[in-house]
């Protein structure tokens, strides 16, 4: 368990809070991965989630993969009644220095173009734009392909 604050803890999250996951997903990504990819996200050894709890019920999640020296963020999502408390950026946080902890020298992750909020934290978390996916989420919207070199200590 990382020890991030007197109140949120960032945890290891695994496939014991697969339901968690999916009511977070739902809530946030509108049902951005199935139970089945879920699963593969949580059991896979390369694969590493951060979530935050409040009482029970899961409130924040990054997960990533691990992809020989780079980190490629998967998802990232704060439930709607817990947005604007730093929580995105908390969990990010732990993200990048578990990933450098491990062995990752950059980090990567696309973006909906709209998703202001998201490119801020990003651009506060100090990921540069690389480029542009024309029409890659099943809305049809691009995405904006970030990068972020990492502090090798």
């Amino acid at each position: 368990m990382l020890e991030t604050s007197q109140y949120k803890k960032v945890i290891i999250l695994n496939i014991k809070h697969l339901k968690e996951c999916l009511s977070l997903d739902q809530a946030t990504l509108k049902g951005l991965w199935n139970e089945e990819q879920w699963s593969k996200e949580l059991l896979d050894p390369g694969r590493i989630c951060l979530g935050i709890f409040e009482s029970k019920k899961l409130i924040a999640l990054c997960c990533s993969w691990l992809v020989l020296d780079e980190l490629h963020l998967t998802a990232i999502a704060v439930h709607p009644k817990h947005r604007k408390k730093g929580l995105a950026r908390l969990v990010l946080s732990e993200m990048l220095k578990k990933g450098e902890r491990q062995g990752a020298k950059q980090a990567t992750l696309e973006v909906e173009q709209s998703n202001l909020a998201a490119l801020a934290l990003y651009k506060k978390e100090g990921f540069i734009t690389a480029g542009i996916r024309k029409a890659y989420y099943k809305n049809g919207s691009d995405a904006v392909i970030q990068w972020k070199k990492l502090n090798q200590s």
